[in-house]
């Protein structure tokens, strides 16, 4: 069996703002290094073999600072980046009810599509980690996406720096996520 801790980023200031992100890459705030700052200090006796990180600032810097007291190599993957939300980019929800009525977007990925890029990634890293624990820092609408995969129970957003667990077995990812 392999586990898997994925972790959400840091706080960003579009965060704060209610400003969606998708494939925007700013970077932490203050709150975001001291959330994962904490993260680090919770996970400080947590071992883990492998730390892997979406290639977008806001994951690969929280990355960083919860790798460091672990002495181990942060591996970038692109595959573990948040939704492509295309316009609506940068957006608050009021916004983009303003400018998108009908609440579709016109451009971007599909959750189908989003879903599909991160599971093939988690299931990648975890058979290369195979028996091992590993750290995944990504996003929120990723955890959302593997959180549909191994639990029929409703999702609830997590926190900046909140922690889900996942095992992989049997060629296929499974729950505690809870």
């Amino acid at each position: 069996m392999t586990t898997i801790l994925l972790a959400r980023h840091g706080e960003t200031d579009w965060n704060r703002e209610g400003r969606w992100q998708g494939w925007a890459d700013p970077p932490l705030n203050d709150a975001g290094r001291e959330q994962a700052r904490s993260l680090a200090d919770q996970l400080r006796t947590t071992p883990f073999d492998a730390v892997y990180s979406s290639d977008l600032r806001r994951a690969h810097e929280t990355a960083e600072i919860v790798g460091a007291p672990h002495g181990v190599p942060i591996r970038v993957d692109r595959d573990l980046r948040e939704i492509d939300i295309g316009s609506w980019s940068g957006l608050t929800r009021d916004e983009i009810d303003e400018r998108f009525p009908d609440g579709r977007r016109p451009d971007g990925e599909t959750r189908e599509q989003h879903s599909e890029r991160v599971l093939a990634a988690v299931i990648r890293l975890a058979r290369e980690n195979e028996g091992r624990r590993v750290l995944v820092v990504t996003h929120g609408g990723t955890l959302r996406a593997l959180h549909h995969v191994v639990s029929e129970e409703p999702y609830h957003p997590v926190a900046n720096c909140a922690v889900l667990e996942v095992h992989f077995r049997d060629d296929r990812l499974t729950a505690p996520i809870g």
